[in-house]
């Protein structure tokens, strides 16, 4: 006997579905249909869907599969079953395999008298022998399907296909209802999470401009989303130097910052040590590449500031080249050419060192500056030394506030395409406060 789908032209005898009276049947539907309204808990609800469904069709074994899509791929799911196996049940399906995935993918019903004559068919139940479904639509939309087995050659008749598919649009609204429920809360989770994420990376970067005396200091970090992967630091050392770091980490993101959380942790551990500068960076490059995956990667500049001798010692780690400003408006770049963090087990690493005179002005930054781009044109290392030029004159809190700002302004409507971040260290004459 070949495999047909059942329609409403089909005289055979009914099930116990068609000893119901239209009345009962409208009346046994409006009491299920009101129980699983009360519920947002979309677990709950697809399980009093499923329970309930037995009172009018009978089954020995039932599912309700969702449709989900995450980017280009669909796949369909069992959320919620009875009677099967739980190996079984944990294949995900693509659209038009099975019975299931032809329903959801061509939108109608399916009554298959005997499972062994379709070819569309897969076996999650060795004793299953007859097999109903119907879509579930909601706003127009196919959100899964609703999947009854029987054990009983021909067990499913037109009138069950019939009751079957009005049950399923009015739960139809009830599962939509719960799934947006479940994904306002979800949304709600993330942006709690999210702001907590924020609050923990603020406490990671400094709160206030370090004072030493002949330098006038500040920083700025502004993450693209959230939270990012940028980080820059200053630690004060008991023989008044100071420490200065800027890092840009692969990626964006969490995933960004919990490696910059992790840069952090290493770098601050290797600095208690007292190691010279080349020393810190191949201990730093090492611990990341023991925790990173291999195309995980940090780059990074990483000095320090003595103002009794106005001495500026640094190592930098495949990070854009500070730019020096002299007093005379000749600008250079200082790089000791060392690679990135965590890409190689080890790798050596030189330091360099710059005498700074009143007048100059070191800028740190991270790509975000000189990336930000407008129709295809990138704010570059031009527009930000002219940038730097024009407010020398200004305190160097107000000078990373106005990279920022011009920053921002040349890409305008386009947001900033990554995590943005500028340290400037100012060299004042010995005899003149910070502006």
């Amino acid at each position: 006997m070949s495999a047909t789908s059942t329609d409403a032209t089909d005289t055979a005898p009914s099930t116990a579905t068609e000893a119901l009276s239209f009345e009962t049947k409208f009346r046994l539907l409006l009491e299920i249909t009101r129980a699983i309204s009360t519920s947002l808990d979309l677990d709950e609800t697809l399980s009093l869907i499923i329970d309930s469904v037995k009172s009018f069709v009978p089954y020995d074994a039932a599912a309700i599969y969702i449709l989900e899509t995450n980017g280009r791929d669909r796949r369909i799911r069992a959320t919620v079953y009875r009677g099967y196996d739980e190996a079984a049940m944990e294949r995900m399906l693509h659209l038009g395999e099975g019975f299931v995935g032809w329903v959801i993918q061509s939108g109608g019903a399916i009554v298959i008298p005997d499972v062994r004559n379709d070819q569309r068919y897969i076996s999650s139940d060795p004793l299953t022998m007859s097999e109903i479904a119907v879509p579930i639509v909601a706003n127009n939309r196919i959100i899964g399907a609703l999947n009854l087995e029987s054990r009983t050659l021909n067990a499913y008749r037109a009138a069950d296909l019939e009751v079957l598919t009005l049950f399923a649009s009015t739960a139809a609204i009830s599962i939509e209802k719960a799934i947006l429920h479940q994904e306002r809360l979800e949304k709600r989770r993330l942006e709690s999470e999210l702001a907590i994420a924020r609050q923990v990376q603020r406490s990671l970067l400094p709160n206030h401009a370090p004072a030493l005396d002949g330098f006038d200091i500040a920083g700025l970090t502004v993450p693209n989303e959230a939270v990012g992967g940028d980080y820059y630091d200053f630690i004060p050392f008991p023989n008044h130097q100071l420490g200065i770091a800027i890092a840009d980490v692969s990626g964006k993101g969490v995933p960004a910052a919990l490696i910059m959380a992790t840069f952090r942790a290493c770098l601050r551990a290797q600095v208690r040590n007292d190691f010279s500068i080349r020393v810190i960076l191949r201990k730093v490059n090492y611990l990341l590449w023991e925790s990173l995956d291999s195309s995980q990667y940090v780059t990074a500049i990483y000095g320090v500031l003595d103002p009794a001798n106005r001495l500026f010692s640094y190592g930098d780690a495949g990070h854009n080249p500070a730019l020096l400003i002299h007093a005379d408006g000749s600008h250079e770049k200082l790089s000791c050419g060392n690679t990135v963090l965590g890409l190689f087990e080890d790798r050596k690493y030189i330091e360099c060192y710059r005498a700074l005179q009143p007048g100059d002005i070191v800028v740190l930054y991270t790509d975000g500056v000189t990336e930000a781009e407008r129709d295809g044109e990138e704010f570059g290392t031009e527009r930000l030394l002219a940038t730097v030029q024009r407010h020398r004159q200004a305190s160097a809190q107000e000078i990373v506030q106005a990279v920022y700002r011009e920053a921002q302004a040349f890409a305008g409507s386009s947001a900033l395409g990554d995590d943005l971040t500028v340290v400037i260290i100012k060299a004042l004459d010995v005899s003149t406060d910070a502006t």
